[in-house]
């Protein structure tokens, strides 16, 4: 649990329980640790907008506002064991999995001391000592990805499972079909999670395919599937942590649909013309935090001054993460050739 939890929260409190609607009881510690996760990464994306606007920020930049709920259910639902690989909306991914605020902005800033030495970019957080296996640029190309890290501990024996995140519109691609196959064929210890937004890019689900409720396709390959509400961090704990415990019981993979909402366009360059203000109304009525903020208050857990002495220690974070980014330096020149896959014998020109 963070340092702001800690602060926080005594001993007397963190043993504290309310229950959630499916009738499972969580402590005060988890409902304030979900809340600090999605805290965090809702002010890490707004401010990264803000500084991309100022051109602190160059290239590409997609934020996860909106979809908070299912990385803050990550935290709880598997263990920090667990192997994990998604798309390029991955920054919430990576802060959930312990990735620092300032080693993020610094990559995000193009600086050496981001998390991949600013040569990964807002696409391609990396993280091996966190389990953390990207942020893939190329849509669908992370699926077969975990389907290979799921191999690689069941040929270890370990308990561990692969998380295999991808969004509505990678569920389209052909990838997605032969590592399902094989994941079956083999009974793979993966977690395949469709972060389902409502669009890929600018193409609503409905124009894609006739399969609207993405999760079906696992009939096809007789692999367990559910559709989840992300905008509920309850339920998608829930439904993550049922899943998690069927692949470690050995049953094989598992597919969950997460059914949230971005609440900004596909990346910061998209004006999202292609959706209603009245759909956008309609989902931000249901924000993911607005709804736990809801619970916690409504339910006694916490109390107002707690959220807010939250919402303060992030607020001071995230104006640190800014200050580290931006006093620190960029990589060399010469780094252009560190890091890098080579092979001594085939024919490479420097100069």
């Amino acid at each position: 649990m963070s340092q702001v939890i800690e602060k926080k929260t005594s001993k007397k409190d963190s043993s504290s329980e309310a229950t959630s609607s499916n009738g499972v009881s969580f402590s005060k510690e988890t409902y304030l640790g979900w809340y600090e996760t999605m805290q965090r990464i809702r002010k890490f994306e707004e401010r990264a907008l803000m500084m991309y606007s100022q051109n602190k920020i160059r290239g590409f930049l997609h934020v996860y506002i909106g979809q908070e709920a299912i990385a803050a259910a990550l935290t709880t639902a598997v263990t920090s064991d667990d192997p994990i690989v998604t798309a390029y909306r991955q920054h919430g991914i990576g802060i959930c999995r312990g990735l620092s605020t300032a080693a993020c902005m610094a990559e995000l800033f193009g600086k050496k001391t981001g998390a991949n030495k600013g040569k990964g970019g807002s696409m391609h957080f990396f993280s091996k000592e966190h389990n953390y296996f990207g942020g893939n640029g190329i849509v669908g190309a992370q699926i077969p990805i975990g389907t290979g890290i799921a191999y690689a501990e069941y040929y270890r024996e370990t308990k561990n499972l692969c998380v295999t995140m991808f969004g509505d519109g990678a569920a389209r691609q052909g990838s997605l079909h032969e590592s399902f196959n094989m994941a079956m064929l083999w009974n793979l210890p993966v977690l395949y999670i469709c972060e389902n937004n409502g669009y890929a890019m600018g193409t609503s689900v409905q124009r894609t395919s006739n399969v609207v409720d993405i999760h079906m396709i696992g009939d096809a390959y007789g692999m367990k599937h559910k559709a989840v509400d992300g905008m509920d961090v309850e339920k998608t704990h829930l439904a993550i942590k049922e899943a998690a415990d069927h692949i470690r019981d050995g049953k094989g993979p598992y597919f969950l649909e997460i059914k949230t909402y971005r609440y900004r366009g596909h990346s910061v360059s998209d004006p999202a013309k292609y959706r209603t203000k009245e759909e956008l109304t309609k989902y931000k009525e249901r924000d993911p935090i607005l709804i736990l903020e809801d619970k916690i208050l409504d339910a006694k857990i916490a109390s107002e001054d707690e959220l807010k002495d939250i919402q303060d220690a992030i607020k001071t974070e995230i104006n640190e993460a800014v200050k580290f980014a931006e006093e620190s330096e960029y990589p060399p020149a010469s780094d252009l050739y560190t890091d890098n896959y080579l092979q001594e014998d085939y024919p490479f020109i420097r100069d």
